[in-house]
């Protein structure tokens, strides 16, 4: 249960990767419309590229 401490951004149930993460983090912390313009674009994106692989936050059940 060494997950159950750590706290991620809700959009994380949508953007699955490692590297989509940090991306993420990179352009949240950015001021700006076109920066929260980018964000907006790249969460859409990332969202269809990761919809079908398994969300790493999620437990297995065995």
């Amino acid at each position: 249960m060494n997950q159950a401490n750590h706290h991620h951004p809700p959009v994380f149930r949508w953007i699955k990767t490692e590297c989509g993460r940090a991306k993420y983090a990179d352009l949240s912390s950015r001021s700006g419309f076109t920066a929260k313009a980018r964000l907006s674009w790249f969460v859409v994106i990332a969202a269809l590229r990761d919809w079908r692989l398994p969300d790493p936050d999620q437990t297995s059940g065995s």
